[in-house]
């Protein structure tokens, strides 16, 4: 379950491995929670346990903060790999 203090704010689950984040206007983010080694040790109880601000996500049981820039840019957070441009 997430919970937004806000209705304008995104919502988001995780199921099956992955994050879906689905913002106001439609827009979806996914991303895999494999690749954050703290969301990755989470269980199913503690992943759905997130707080939603205009900027991000937060999982309180798990000590973990993602932006929805940094989502959005592929930046899965704990020093994952930007992909770059060329």
């Amino acid at each position: 379950m997430c919970f937004s203090t806000d209705k304008n704010f995104a919502t988001v689950v995780v199921r099956g491995g992955t994050g879906a984040i689905k913002m106001p206007g439609g827009l979806e983010i996914r991303f895999p929670v494999a690749l954050n080694p703290r969301l990755a040790k989470g269980n199913n109880v503690q992943l759905n346990n997130i707080h939603v601000s205009p900027f991000g996500l937060h999982w309180p049981d798990l000590d973990e903060d993602l932006s929805f820039a940094g989502l959005s840019a592929g930046d899965y957070g704990q020093n994952t790999p930007v992909p770059r441009s060329p």
